[in-house]
């Protein structure tokens, strides 16, 4: 839905305007009419409120006319002014003396019924002493309003649009209960299936039964009505239950605008109901000058007692399309309300209509091109094609097509000669380097897999991979100790001893698997993924053509090999003939260097996670612009728009097309592609947009039964893209992998989305217990039995902490159980999991409890644990003298404490280690960032990690920038 921004006090009337329409017989007197509104207001309100004129609009056509039509129509939608008379009272009289009477109020100080006894008042029909009047009460202030929901933190009504509202009528099955709780229940209902959500609280503006209709005053109140639908219960219990709650008699208060704020969530500020109203073909009535919410429901009755669901929706949140479609599927289950089997014990029922039937199952699967049937056959078509140009850079070291080409077959043969075979797999823990591309060509060439990890993941992690990968050599400069008694290890320059190159020869077909890439399991250990060949060239083809990829671009590797989204960047580069500039470690970690290398590399197209753009936005706004920048390709996390609005405003949409990209590894990086906008920026759009040719989205319910458009559930991707399952588990497989209508393959992701009406995807979140943190995906259960391994835990939970767009993004928060009550060994447990897991795994903190808190069902009661214990500082090991008596490092010292307590959110002193105090690598570049601007000296990522304390920094930069000596 579009979060609009808030206006001048505007919410306190416009949105809840409505008005009415009487017509007059021919030879009406506009002063008679004049006289009674002035006895009338002067006898209800309080005499210090603002008067109440009558104003005459003159038409020069007759009452029929079109002219006539659209005048009548303009003053009935006109709203109310916000400081202006509780009424507005418009005669329009027509030239053939006919008149229509208008009265326009806020329908929290008229309701329904009491416009209609004005309306008989000043025409003489009820005599204005018979009738009394409520005091008008002060409305809240849309500023007030906005401090209230700030500090409650609570949902709050948008501030809809000035336009006039979409408007569609729906016939409805009128049951003998109140029409309108028939209306709420179904609301909840539908939103509860297009939110995926089990409870569901809808606000309706209900009247009261025992409305006085001699007295004026805004009669209705507004109940926020919670549904459970996720209990299996009778349609009738429901609808009595609701009734009671929108109907007690102790409900009778002054209504509130707050609340239509509530605590439950968004489902409020989505849809909301008002009251019954009976239909009088006598007068004509508008109840939504602007719709109060996006999507706004009213039952009318008519004389003849049919009724009809009219639907009012805000023109700037909800297209027409979705609104009639969403009183299409509300008036459905109403009817099944009142159907045969309404007593039955039964679930809840369908919201799908027959027209929504047909839309069943949607996604896209178009046709896939294809680059050719093997990676490294595709790579040696570009090597003879362009044998000369730039194939790689790494520093100031580089390589063309044919000598990578060339380096690779020589490796090769080392590999052949050393038993590797096709369908073995061979691991690669080498760094970023021109040597780890030579070496995934060359695993390729023998017709084996690459299995890519990471040189900085812990010692025990890397030999779990491989071990669990069985792969028969692994390639490495690092200490080859601990890699298992079924790998050897050796180093790419004793490959490259080999004498003589061989020529390629056939080593398989595209199915085979070409890298196997580990992830967070949910089993708590890693788990490996297979991708084929023709997955990778399948995503090169689908993607080539919309992006203009080609040898004239320049991309960068700016992620870890371990890391999928590096299989775009490689082999995006290297598949379509361009240049791959290796970015080393360290300067991917300093906004302000990589921006540099950016510059210098002429780098067209780049890839990053959100975690790592915002900074490089941050360090862009005070450096030279990317001149030959032209997509910026967002994976790995989902991003919030609004983060790219500084970019936008440095660089033009037709300049540099940024474009926001969703999959899995599963489903080998990337399956849906959305080109982001200014305007999805300022709305907050979570669209990934549509699937890529050749893939497949579907949405399903939490049975696996596709849903329509609009509905939230499971994504499911299928297509060419789906990636071969696990490694060596085959009933985690068959869990993930299944097979859809038609018997394709479809992987389930565990991420909640609905599709739009365009063929659009809307990603949601998760659905289990994974979380995203700086671009990876992580299994808060992997965590959580690394701890469960420690000798001292007895129990442990791990929950996600922060936000992603926080000061130190999102983290992970440990709560353990001790053998012994012995607080001191904390350290020794963070140590320990840090030799398990990669350092985005590693709690930030880990706070020992006496028990877990259970639920009455025995889960873990996250609300009831303690807050997260800070990690000890060790004592100072230097004396306040030992200080260099310099003034400057003294201020440098005192304002790096300053960046980080603001970084980190705690106290810092000199000698902590920062990254024990909860630091990560996002906290070091949003530091470097803060000094930067501050007018310190750069300091490199790498000594940073180094030194992790603030005496360890000022001491760095004291080495790295000597004072000049005096001249």
């Amino acid at each position: 839905m579009h979060q609009s921004h808030w206006g001048r006090a505007g919410l306190a009337r416009t949105s809840y305007g409505h008005a009415m329409a009487v017509r007059v017989p021919c030879g009406v007197n506009p002063e008679t009419i004049a006289a009674a509104l002035d006895t009338a207001s002067r006898c209800w309100w309080d005499p210090g409120a603002r008067p109440t004129r009558l104003w005459v609009e003159n038409v020069r056509a007759g009452s029929g006319s079109e002219e006539a039509c659209r005048r009548l129509e303009a003053e009935v939608h006109r709203p109310v002014a916000v400081d202006g008379p509780v009424i507005r009272v418009v005669l329009v009289q027509y030239a053939d003396a006919v008149a229509d009477l208008v009265v326009a109020a806020d329908r929290r100080d008229l309701d329904p019924g009491a416009l209609a006894v004005v309306c008989d008042v000043l025409l003489g029909a009820v005599d204005a002493d018979t009738v009394t009047a409520k005091p008008i009460r002060r409305h809240v202030d849309g500023r007030a309003l906005l401090a209230y929901a700030r500090r409650r933190r609570i949902a709050r009504p948008r501030r809809t649009s000035q336009g006039r509202p979409l408007h569609t009528g729906v016939p409805l099955e009128r049951g003998d209960g109140d029409v309108t709780t028939d209306v709420a229940v179904a609301a909840a209902v539908v939103t509860a299936r297009y939110d995926g959500l089990d409870s569901v609280t809808v606000p309706v503006w209900a009247t009261y039964r025992s409305r006085p209709r001699n007295v004026l005053g805004g009669s209705e109140k507004c109940v926020c009505l919670s549904i459970d639908t996720s209990r299996a219960r009778a349609s009738r219990d429901l609808l009595d239950e609701a009734d009671g709650v929108l109907h007690q008699e102790d409900r009778r208060r002054p209504l509130d605008i707050a609340e239509a704020c509530h605590p439950a969530g968004r489902a409020a500020t989505q849809v909301g109901v008002l009251g019954t109203v009976l239909c009088d073909p006598a007068r004509t009535y508008l109840p939504c000058q602007s719709a109060p919410f996006p999507i706004t429901l009213l039952p009318v009755v008519g004389t003849d007692g049919q009724a009809t669901l009219e639907v009012y929706a805000d023109p700037a949140a909800v297209d027409e399309h979705v609104a009639a479609r969403f009183g299409r599927q509300v008036a459905q289950v109403v009817h099944s309300f009142h159907g045969p089997t309404t007593g039955a014990r039964q679930r809840m029922p369908s919201v799908f209509t027959d027209e929504d039937a047909s839309s069943v199952g949607v996604g896209v699967r178009a046709a896939a091109a294809t680059l050719g049937s093997r990676i490294e056959d595709v790579f040696a078509m570009r090597a003879r094609a362009r044998p000369d140009a730039v194939a790689v850079t790494h520093g100031r070291r580089t390589v063309t097509y044919s000598e990578l080409d060339e380096q690779s077959r020589w490796v090769a043969r080392a590999l052949r000669e050393r038993g590797v075979a096709p369908g073995d797999r061979v691991g690669i823990c080498l760094d970023r380097s021109i040597d780890l591309i030579v070496t995934m060509l060359a695993v390729l060439r023998v017709g084996a897999a690459f299995v890519p990890m990471d040189v900085r993941h812990p010692p025990d992690r890397l030999a779990y991979t491989a071990s669990d990968a069985r792969v028969r050599l692994v390639v490495t400069d690092i200490d080859a100790r601990g890699w298992g008694e079924s790998a050897s290890a050796v180093t790419l320059q004793e490959l490259e001893m080999s004498a003589f190159p061989a020529t390629d020869v056939a080593v398989g077909v595209s199915a085979a698997p070409a890298y196997v890439i580990y992830t967070s399991g949910s089993t708590g250990r890693p788990k490996g993924i297979a991708v084929p060949h023709g997955a990778v060239l399948a995503l090169l083809a689908a993607t080539a053509d919309e992006f203009a990829l080609g040898s004239d671009d320049v991309w960068s590797m700016f992620h870890s090999p371990a890391f999928d989204f590096s299989v775009w960047e490689i082999w995006g580069a290297l598949l379509t003939g361009a240049r791959l500039v290796i970015v080393p470690y360290w300067i991917s970690r300093s906004p302000v260097e990589f921006h540099t290398l950016l510059a210098e590399e002429h780098v067209t197209v780049l890839s990053q996670t959100p975690s790592a753009f915002v900074p490089l936005v941050a360090a862009d706004q005070d450096l030279a612009p990317l001149d030959s920048l032209r997509l910026v390709v967002f994976g790995g996390e989902t991003l919030e728009p609004r983060v790219v609005l500084p970019w936008l405003d440095r660089y033009p949409e037709s300049s540099c097309r940024l474009v926001n990209m969703y999959g899995t590894t599963e489903s080998t990086v990337h399956a849906t592609a959305h080109t982001v906008t200014r305007r999805d920026a300022l709305t907050d759009s979570k669209t990934v947009g549509k699937p890529l040719p050749g893939w497949e989205i579907q949405v399903t319910d939490e049975y696996g039964r596709p849903l329509p458009g609009g509905m939230a559930g499971e994504i499911y991707i299928g297509g060419v893209g789906v990636s071969l399952g696990y490694l060596n588990r085959p009933a985690m497989t068959a869990g993930r992998f299944v097979a859809a209508l038609g018997g394709r393959r479809r992987y389930r992701t565990g991420d909640r989305g609905r599709m739009r009406d365009d063929g659009a995807l809307e990603h949601l979140g998760r659905l289990d217990a994974q979380v995203q943190i700086r671009g990876f995906r992580v299994e808060l259960g992997e965590v959580r039995a690394v701890l469960l391994d420690d000798p001292a835990v007895t129990a442990a939970a791990v929950v996600p902490s922060g936000r992603p767009d926080g000061p130190s993004g999102l983290a992970i928060d440990a709560y353990v159980v001790l053998t012994e009550e012995d607080s001191a060994i904390v350290p020794t447990i963070r140590r320990r999991a840090a030799r398990f897991l990669p350092d985005h795994m590693v709690p930030r903190t880990i706070t020992v409890v006496d028990a877990l808190p259970l639920t009455v069902n025995g889960k873990l009661d996250v609300t009831r644990l303690p807050e997260p214990t800070p990690p000890a500082r060790r004592p100072s090991f230097r004396a306040p003298n030992e200080v260099p008596e310099i003034s400057e490092a003294r201020s440098t010292e005192a304002s790096l404490v300053d960046i980080w307590e603001s970084v980190l959110g705690v106290a810092v002193s000199p000698d902590d280690n920062l990254f024990e105090l909860g630091g990560n690598s996002l906290c070091a570049i949003k530091a470097d960032s803060m000094m930067r601007r501050l007018g310190l000296p750069a300091l490199p990522m790498r000594e940073l990690y180094r030194h992790p304390s603030i005496r360890g920094i000022c001491d760095t930069l004291a080495r790295l920038y000597p004072p000049r000596p005096d001249t």
